[in-house]
């Protein structure tokens, strides 16, 4: 298996989370979405749970193949290049938090980019300084590291919303005017504390590289990452009874059971793409997955502008609605209802989406940073 090959499988891992990604942030209406994609409340983990972790772990397996590149050694160029990156998907996180109406005093300083780019960064950073072997002690030492940090670090009660360490220190850090308030009280859950164990789930992604880049037979490895796959997600749920799933918390549990599924998703496309050769019915996937730094911010943007920008008339008064919700509520649901509505218009942007991706790849344009 070359290099390339190994890299469709990777891109089409990468492509299934981004459009899975869509689909789970684009409901026509949040009032109507079911279950399967919805996050757990808390404690517990839905498909919805799995799309942030699986793009972070690919992320560590891509920085294993950029790195190869150069041998893996640290040099003053690449960790400088390492550290540009980072800032940049930090910086693009924080405009889309501040779009469009670039509310200074009310912004949330985190957000899904922000932590792609601390995990990413101190992640390559700690994989350039150190072997494999170094890494997995290092990698231990994180999750258990914050486990103890969180079961420490409150006084009561260490993993409820309300009194966890990592809602403390972000209150404490950057005040409740900057942190998410999703869950009814100022909690962000892409904090700065539960960036540490997504280090870890960077890390895990890393060394999987390790293990499909090793001179074996891709049978041979395939079966390697199954058995470590189901290996750490046994390891998730054991480690749950005591540090529950959870997603909000970022907790090392949830890196374990997460990672193990992806290895899992990983080995099954390696399998079907490179074993079996059917590469060619993934093709819209690997269209997501060539720019997905680009899509994602791209249909944030989107999202926003209808959303808060575009206002459409609606009623026989004169009043306005938003382009989002006109779309969704005289187009889809009036079609297929509000439940199957809501689902349709998430559908529909995949496809609007990947069309974008589609002529971007034909055209050979990859936005990278």
């Amino acid at each position: 298996m070359n290099t390339s090959n190994r890299l469709v499988a990777l891109d089409v891992l990468r492509g299934i989370t981004i459009s899975f990604m869509i689909l789970v942030n684009t409901p026509g209406s949040w009032s109507y979405v079911y279950s399967p994609l919805r996050h757990a409340d808390w404690h517990g983990c839905t498909p919805t749970d799995l799309v942030f972790p699986f793009f972070l772990f690919i992320v560590g397996v891509s920085v294993w193949f950029s790195f190869s590149k150069y041998n893996s050694k640290v040099s003053k160029g690449l960790v400088l290049k390492v550290i540009r990156r980072a800032v940049i998907i930090f910086l693009l996180g924080l405009f889309l938090n501040l779009f469009p109406f670039f509310d200074v005093e009310n912004v949330r300083i985190y957000g899904v980019l922000q932590r792609i780019a601390i995990a990413y960064g101190v992640a390559a950073i700690l994989c350039l300084a150190f072997s494999k072997q170094t890494l997995i002690y290092v990698l231990c030492g994180i999750l258990l590291g914050y486990w103890g940090l969180l079961y420490f670090g409150a006084e009561t009660n260490p993993y409820t919303l309300q009194d966890n360490v990592v809602r403390a220190f972000d209150l404490f850090l950057v005040g409740e005017n900057h942190i998410y308030k999703g869950f009814g009280i100022p909690f962000d859950p892409e904090g700065l504390l539960s960036a540490i164990p997504a280090i870890g789930t960077v890390i895990l992604g890393y060394l999987i590289g390790g293990v499909v880049s090793e001179h074996e037979s891709l049978l041979f490895k395939i079966r390697k990452l199954c058995l470590l796959g189901f290996v750490l997600v046994l390891m998730g749920v054991a480690w749950n009874f005591v540090f529950p799933i959870n997603k909000a918390l970022w907790t090392s549990s949830y890196v374990l059971y997460t990672a193990g599924l992806a290895i899992l998703l990983l080995a099954a496309l390696l399998l079907i793409i490179d074993y079996k050769g059917y590469g060619k019915w993934f093709k819209p996937f690997v269209h997501f997955g060539t720019n997905p730094l680009f899509i994602f911010v791209f249909s944030g943007l989107y999202v926003k502008t209808i959303s808060y920008l575009i206002q459409v008339p609606a009623g026989a008064h004169g009043e306005k609605i938003s382009g989002y919700k006109y779309l969704y509520e005289h187009i889809f649901a009036d079609f297929a209802g509000n439940m199957n509505g809501s689902l349709l218009f998430a559908l529909v942007h995949i496809i609007l989406f990947w069309f974008i991706c589609f002529v971007l790849y034909k055209n050979k344009i990859f936005v990278k940073i």
